[in-house]
């Protein structure tokens, strides 16, 4: 069986998202990869083997564009409210608390945030299949 261990995003400023991904979620560098033209940062914590590519290419400049098929990463946090809070108060505007119901229960309750290169970040409260 196949196991998910990564997902790769392409950043265009290497400190400014390594240092987003360290305050928001406290992902840290697991290994650094430098090659000639580009570099590959793979981030993670203590919480999950799951990790996250961060892929530099060395020269750019220009910003890259989610474009249209791209969705969102998902973490999940204990306390939605208290991890909302904190990011707010680090200025990483979280958008605001949504509760999703399902049949008249409750599903999930979640916030997006953004990191610096445009790529969303969905925030989920621990239950359910969002464990």
């Amino acid at each position: 069986m196949a196991k998910l261990i990564h997902s790769m995003i392409r950043v265009l400023d290497e400190a400014r998202s390594i240092e987003f991904y360290r305050a928001a979620f406290g992902l840290g560098i697991a290994e650094r990869l430098d090659f000639e033209t580009f570099t590959l940062l793979y981030l993670s914590n203590p919480e999950s083997e799951f990790e996250l590519e961060l892929t530099v290419n060395k020269g750019r400049t220009e910003p890259y564009a989610p474009g249209d098929g791209y969705g969102h990463l998902a973490v999940s946090v204990q306390d939605v409210d208290a991890e909302h809070a904190r990011l707010a108060a680090l200025g990483l505007n979280p958008g605001r608390i949504v509760e999703l119901d399902r049949d008249g229960a409750l599903l999930a309750r979640f916030f997006f945030i953004t990191d610096p290169d445009g790529y969303k970040i969905e925030v989920l409260q621990r239950r359910g299949r969002y464990k």
